[in-house]
């Protein structure tokens, strides 16, 4: 055991690499045809296999490897193209087997790294160790009866990659933004769906404290099973207080596993750990190794999409946008798809990014959707768009009452359907006179206040003379008539 003697708590640093697990989102699981999905009632997607009946073999589900090159690729890993599985063993209610099927002296990927940006602008490179493949385990029940715990093994046989990080992590920040990255990935390669609150994304961090410049890590505490990114931060700013306050009163940090209450913002022991487990892992005898081809191995490498930090870096050099608004196509794959389509038929592009970060992403915030659920297709959405752009039809007019009646008559033309309607804008300069003179005289009081150097009342003009006009006139048309009359 390691202990450091007591100084200011400005002369020590956090030290932490975190265990992430990855749940694949295959549709059948790692070593047999049953459901890998969410949600099912308890022991429904089981088999042999799943309940390691005797004589039941694993079969592997070559996706699984797919989904984990895939990974290793977009981390900067050195893909291990022979790679085996072991068995871990140890023994818990929810383990049918007795072990767990897992990799580790042949992981299928090693030393990779991944480039985060902080929130201050800096970059930060966190090493990874190894993403390795495994297999989940069941479910413990503890909350359905009083006296007896139950067992769901949906879950048994759900396919697993394992990030391990370098100690690199430095502070809850850091961590944060390897988890958010990390989230971005999998779901923009579509290996995960990333889902913290359903167990498709959780991690362990090991957390440890030690004296700036000191070069020998301190002793570290694991904390098991964090669901939430907030959780992360909240448990790994908890332990460095809580391991801080310890040395300095001169205690001993014991290696230990630990739970975190999300209530409390605690953590509690769940065991002690002075010595490593042994599991005595050993090459899994019913599995072949896995051997990646050179040429399997090219295809996967070609076949890997731009990655959101690249795509982010190329909308902006492009059309001139700032990062948080590049980010949001970066990071949603089907937003991107969307883009794509729908700009090679807008004339401006930086309108068609305006829209889709703007109003559009407000629409579907309101009904609660995504982008690929909504009714208007792209083509749909660039017509509209190139009709406000040549100022055909007001942008309110076009959000208010175009794209509402285009979500209810789907692949009407946008341009008949807004003939149809006489939503177009009437180009009759005499009409826009009179209503403009009309809404000057009904503002007497205020037309003074703006000849009077009160210049903020022309945004009322305005606004009177397009509410007349019912929407259907440019907005800077009728600016410059209204100063015209004030002139």
């Amino acid at each position: 055991m390691s202990t450091i003697n007591a100084v200011s708590p400005s002369e020590y640093e956090l030290v932490s690499g975190l265990e992430i697990h990855v749940q694949l989102n295959t549709k059948t699981k790692i070593f047999s045809s049953d459901s890998a999905a969410f949600g099912a009632a308890p022991n429904h997607h089981i088999s042999a296999v799943s309940l390691a009946l005797p004589g039941a073999l694993p079969k592997l589900n070559k996706q699984v490897v797919e989904k984990a090159v895939r990974m290793g690729l977009a981390l900067n890993c050195r893909i291990n193209q022979v790679n085996y599985f072991d068995r871990k063993n140890y023994f818990y209610a929810d383990l049918p087997k007795g072990y767990q099927i897992t990799q580790d002296n042949q992981p299928i990927c090693r030393e990779g790294f991944v480039e985060l940006t902080l929130g201050d602008g800096s970059l930060k490179r966190i090493g990874i160790n190894r993403i390795h493949l495994e297999e989940d385990a069941g479910k413990s029940l503890h909350d359905q009866h009083d006296d007896y715990s139950f067992v769901d093994l949906n879950r048994a046989g759900v396919p697993l990659i394992e990030i391990v990080t370098e100690p690199d992590i430095r502070s809850a920040e850091e961590a944060a933004a390897l988890l958010t990255e990390i989230r971005k990935l999998v779901r923009h390669l579509g290996v995960s769906d990333g889902n913290m609150e359903e167990g498709s994304l959780r991690c362990d961090a090991n957390i440890s404290i030690r004296r700036k410049g000191q070069q020998q890590f301190g002793t570290r505490c694991e904390v098991k099973n964090l669901n939430s990114i907030r959780n992360v931060r909240r448990a790994m700013e908890f332990e460095f207080k809580r391991q801080l306050e310890l040395v300095e009163k001169g205690g001993e940090i014991v290696q230990s596993t630990l739970n975190f209450d999300a209530e409390k913002g605690s953590t509690s022991p769940m065991r002690s750990k002075e010595e490593a487990n042994d599991y005595r892992y050993f090459p899994d005898p019913d599995l072949a190794p896995i051997v990646i081809s050179d040429q399997w191995l090219k295809e996967l490498q070609l076949s890997m999409p731009a990655l959101p930090a690249q795509i982010s870096k190329n909308l902006m050099a492009e059309y001139g946008i700032n990062a948080s608004e590049a980010a949001v196509f970066a990071e949603d794959t089907e937003l991107l798809a969307y883009f794509n389509q729908a700009s090679g038929l807008t004339r401006q592009k930086k309108s068609l990014i305006n829209w889709l970060i703007g109003p559009v992403r407000s629409l579907l915030n309101e009904k609660g959707i995504e982008i690929g659920a909504y009714k208007l297709t792209p083509p749909q959405l660039a017509a509209v768009i190139n009709l406000t752009d040549d100022k055909k039809i007001s942008q309110q007019v076009a959000l208010q009452q175009l794209l509402p009646l285009l979500e209810e008559k789907e692949g009407a033309d946008v341009l008949e359907l807004a003939k149809a309607f006489n939503l177009l804008i009437e180009d009759n300069e005499d009409e826009l006179g009179l209503f403009v003179d009309q809404v000057l005289q009904k503002y007497e009081a205020q037309v003074t206040a703006y000849r009077n150097g009160k210049k903020g009342v022309l945004g009322l003009f305005v606004g009177e003379v397009m509410k007349m006009a019912k929407g259907k006139a440019d907005p800077q048309k009728v600016n410059t008539l209204v100063l015209e009359k004030l002139s």
